[in-house]
């Protein structure tokens, strides 16, 4: 059942979609009729409301850098506690797995190029939950919480795309690894001193923060564990 949303701009949640230490997401429905997505900050533990706001910011900001690019996320309003953007229907890559589609990889390949242009780097594209499959069958990115933005010509801007070309070659590799050509063959095997640098030190800190102290339990947002 839906309910009235605290906030008195005439908007009511349909459907809480996720939860967690960074704040409270939610499928809401504006006065107007259309639907949107809001991250609420608001019930965030106090000892966690810097970097959810530091996280949701640059959010807002990684969109404000998309804006009208088709196939991610609208910013439709931020004020410090709650980020607003529009509402893509489909389902995440894990819940509508692409076997053997071929053209929406093409098609993700050309998001993330065009992504790339405007100088944003995604940089959280490994996880599945972040890639979605939109009703018709396009692809879709969402969650800028990780962007970056800079010179899309810069080695570290052109580090940071290398990296979320690899992650999408990854999920190529599982859904559709016929397809694979001997360019993306290369491109998977040759991993950058960044990722080397993550797994050897940021991804266990990450695991201890998220697992024993956030107790978080989503694969890392891959889905659900079997």
């Amino acid at each position: 059942m839906s309910r009235s949303d605290p906030r008195a701009d005439g908007a009511t949640e349909l459907e809480a979609l996720k939860a967690d230490s960074f704040g409270r997401i939610a499928l809401m429905r504006g006065a107007d009729g259309v639907r949107f997505v809001r991250r609420d900050l608001r019930h965030v533990p106090l000892w966690l409301r810097l970097p959810a706001w530091w996280l949701a910011r640059r959010e807002a900001r990684g969109l404000e850098a998309v804006a009208g690019l088709r196939d991610v996320p609208q910013l439709l309003g931020w004020d410090g506690r709650r980020l607003d953007r529009s509402y893509m229907s489909g389902a995440a890559m894990y819940q509508r797995p692409p076997h053997g589609d071929l053209v929406y990889f093409r098609r993700a390949r050309r998001l993330l190029q065009a992504l790339h242009r405007r100088g944003v780097a995604h940089n959280d594209l490994a996880k599945e939950a972040n890639w979605l499959v939109l009703d018709d069958g396009r692809p879709a990115i969402i969650d800028f919480q990780l962007a970056v933005r800079g010179d899309p010509r810069s080695r570290w801007m052109r580090l940071l795309a290398r990296e979320d070309l690899r992650h999408l070659l990854k999920h190529k590799r599982m859904y559709c690894r016929a397809a694979l050509t001997p360019v993306e063959k290369r491109v998977l095997k040759r991993t950058s001193w960044l990722r080397d640098l993550w797994f050897r030190t940021g991804k266990p800190v990450y695991r201890v923060v998220t697992r024993k102290l956030l107790k978080w339990e989503d694969n890392e947002g891959q889905g659900p564990k079997p």
